[in-house]
């Protein structure tokens, strides 16, 4: 037949050349994914959930993402996760919004990044906070049940989630301090979450506020001493030192943040519990600012 003598004429493929084929047609999915991917993650409002190891960070990532905690391990790398909002959180932007906008459904979507909270990978924290990407907002958290202070020494979980959280306000802080523009730099809104405070242990609310506060204080004041110690005579120590708050005097209080533009609030939640979680206020907060 004419048809079969043309195909017969017809120039073979050969083994490699099949081989280039497939291996193009099984890459172009992949590259989609990629560059899908990236345009996400370089589009998406990202928060930061920082604080020390323990406080259930990894399991909150779990909750947000999937609607259950689930069993986690110490992190060791930052790791980020896609979040949807749910449907009935109310948003900041939505009075600015129809009900039948296409764009609703995107700004229900937002970035976490989980960050290891061992004293030796908080970097990956405090060598992004000068230059965020897309950041939105600071999640810090800490275990309500491991705050205790006695006879005016703090525990071990106080000292480290004070401690953590004063070099977080204070890498936020230097945001303006040294800034060589006048401009004042974007609002870094920073929530602290205390969490299982379902347990009879926990401290309320107010009282986080204050064991923090207090112990920040007293970090900051012998942080201070330290570099007035090591002070030489030709070194104004003084000029070249910064201290967190207001001008490092007195008693340290969240409020005095709001002068850098990092509004802080503290809210109280539990991760795990025998009658379920309770993050609620955590999603009225990322609403708030999305």
């Amino acid at each position: 037949m004419p048809w079969a003598d043309s195909l017969a004429f017809m120039p073979q493929p050969s083994p490699l050349s099949l081989l280039v084929a497939v291996f193009v047609i099984l890459s172009i999915p992949l590259v989609l994914h990629t560059i899908v991917y990236r345009h996400t993650s370089d589009t998406l409002p990202t928060f930061l959930l920082v604080g020390p190891s323990g406080v259930g960070k990894t399991s909150l990532v779990t909750l947000l993402e999937r609607g259950h905690p689930s069993a986690t391990h110490t992190s060791q790398a930052p790791l980020t996760v896609e979040i949807s909002l749910p449907v009935k959180t109310p948003l900041a932007s939505s009075r600015y919004r129809s009900a039948h906008d296409p764009t609703w459904e995107i700004t229900k979507k937002f970035l976490i990044q989980d960050t290891p909270g061992h004293g030796k990978l908080r970097y990956h924290v405090t060598d992004s906070l000068p230059k965020p990407r897309n950041l939105h907002g600071i999640v810090f958290m800490v275990d309500a049940a491991d705050l205790s202070s006695i006879g005016g020494d703090a525990s071990e979980g106080l000292r480290q989630a004070a401690e953590y959280l004063h070099d977080v306000l204070l890498t936020l802080q230097k945001r303006k301090t040294n800034s060589k523009t006048s401009t004042a730099p974007n609002e870094m809104p920073l929530l602290v979450m205390a969490n299982k405070s379902d347990l009879f242990s926990a401290l309320p609310v107010p009282l986080v506020k204050k064991a923090l506060e207090t112990e920040i204080t007293k970090i900051r004041s012998s942080r201070g001493k330290g570099l007035l110690d090591s002070g030489t005579a030709d070194v104004n120590v003084e000029e070249n030192r910064e201290c967190l708050g207001d001008g490092g005097e007195g008693k340290f209080e969240f409020s005095q943040m709001e002068e850098v533009n990092v509004p802080v609030k503290i809210v109280g939640g539990n991760v795990t519990g025998p009658d379920g979680s309770d993050v609620r206020q955590l999603w009225e907060w990322f609403g708030s600012i999305l």
